[in-house]
């Protein structure tokens, strides 16, 4: 039962994912932002669940990066994509690239045994959080100044599949002194919220 958990959590994830990608369709840009800030909970924990229960599998690993494509690829595509559209009509799809750089990152961090410590390139979650983020603070904004947010489009999609390291909320253990960076950044984000 116990190797099933991490699977039911990534699944949590990913209709939360499908959620927040309904709720970008209809421009409910606060219902994105929870549904995604949600799926990312789901994404922390069935990974966490995985190695605190020992139950990695071929299919937990395939599941989760599917799971990952829809609430954090496909999820700030529809943002970025709403936002266009309303501006420039149907050549706003380019928004798309989102999804497609998404995958492909995924699918290299699948493939690549260089990030169990910190990422190459932008995180899927982190990108879908700052999509999200935006499309709920700034769509007005960015609606209205089309090239700023095609500029984030290429800009995003970039730091997707590019090779700069970046920072992991991966845990070690359970230790403060050997998580420091990870648990700053948790507490200071809790009280920012």
């Amino acid at each position: 039962m116990k190797k099933h958990i991490p699977n039911f959590l990534t699944i949590c994830n990913l209709c939360s994912g499908c959620l927040a990608v309904r709720s970008a369709f209809v421009a409910d840009y606060q219902s994105v932002l929870i549904f995604v800030l949600i799926s990312a909970v789901f994404d922390f924990l069935d990974g966490f669940a995985a190695r605190l229960l020992r139950a990695y599998s071929p299919l937990g690993k395939e599941l989760d990066s599917l799971a990952d494509v829809v609430s954090f690829g496909l999820a700030p595509s529809m943002v970025a994509v709403s936002l266009l559209t309303d501006s420039i009509g149907n050549y706003g799809y380019v928004g798309m690239l989102i999804v497609a750089f998404s995958a492909l990152r995924l699918a290299r961090f699948n493939i690549d045994d260089r990030q169990t410590s910190s990422f190459i390139g932008m995180p899927t979650p982190a990108n879908a959080i700052l999509w999200s983020g935006l499309g709920f603070t700034y769509h007005g904004f960015l609606s209205d100044n089309v090239a700023i947010t095609l500029v984030l489009v290429a800009t995003t999609s970039y730091l997707l599949v590019s090779s700069l390291p970046m920072f992991s909320l991966k845990f070690k253990d359970f230790g403060i002194r050997s998580n420091k960076w990870q648990y700053i950044l948790i507490v200071s984000t809790i009280i920012l919220l």
